[in-house]
């Protein structure tokens, strides 16, 4: 009977191979999982300051442990959760000190990304982002605030893809995943007419490829959130809630 002879020349490329997929498995199933657990806290399943955990998470999501593990490590450095010592992981609770901070930040980023969109972008561009406005002034219609919270992240997140500048965009992300929790409680039947007309008024402006339009209507608009936001935060204030009354959930009581 012949013999199979093993080659240890082609052994060794075949098992470094072999461990090259494995890792490129455990690292894109830990992508999607981590993209998952972001969707759940910018929807607001997963509320500001909940605790998470490997084995609910992984029950929810069909995965192992591992998975999420290396999911809340790139959930960390992305700021959106926070490792506790001895106590575990739970997403965070922006103070509303940083987070007014932030929107004056991200006020003056988005202005950029306004003046750069009026001097690039496209008509099929341009007809993209007004199918968004429109759709977000259903939701407005309809009182629908989740629908409009997840097209409102939406449409800024394509105001920024359509900059084509890959750095910007990385560090922008970070900085407007820690308000999450701020934007969703700004939302209300009158706020989201407000902010329906404001985009309007910002797709219009890049279309006439006037850059000084857009840059102050883009920096306009966010100010006006930061000052909601702080009344928002005045209002709880005086009436005893603490700032993140609205999102106090736990995920191990939470079942989407």
């Amino acid at each position: 009977m012949a013999t199979t002879m093993h080659d240890p020349k082609t052994e060794a490329p075949r098992s470094a191979s072999h461990s090259a997929i494995a890792l490129l498995q455990r690292s894109s199933l830990a992508s999607l999982v981590q993209t998952e657990i972001e969707r759940l806290i910018l929807d607001g399943e997963l509320a500001s300051g909940a605790k998470l955990t490997e084995s609910t998470l992984a029950d929810r999501l069909g995965v192992s442990r591992g998975p999420v593990r290396e999911a809340f490590r790139m959930l960390e450095e992305a700021g959106l959760v926070r490792t506790e010592k001895n106590r575990g992981v739970f997403v965070r609770d922006v103070p509303i000190e940083e987070a007014l901070e932030i929107f004056e930040l991200r006020a003056a980023m988005d202005q950029y990304v306004g003046r750069k969109l009026a001097q690039t972008i496209s008509p099929a561009e341009v007809k993209s982002l007004r199918q968004f406005v429109e759709s977000m002034e259903q939701a407005a219609k309809a009182g629908d605030a989740q629908a409009y919270h997840r097209l409102n992240l939406d449409f800024h997140d394509r105001l920024l893809a359509l900059t084509g500048n890959a750095k910007f965009t990385a560090t922008y992300r970070k900085l407007v995943n820690e308000l999450s929790l701020f934007r969703r409680q700004n939302l209300t039947g009158e706020s989201m007419t407000v902010y329906s007309r404001e985009h309007r008024q910002i797709v219009k402006a890049i279309a006439a490829r006037d850059a000084d339009a857009a840059g102050l209507a883009m920096f306009q608009h966010v100010m006006n959130s930061r000052e909601r936001t702080l009344q928002n935060h005045r209002q709880r204030q005086a009436a005893g809630r603490p700032a993140n009354a609205a999102s106090s959930t736990s995920l191990e009581n939470t079942h989407a």
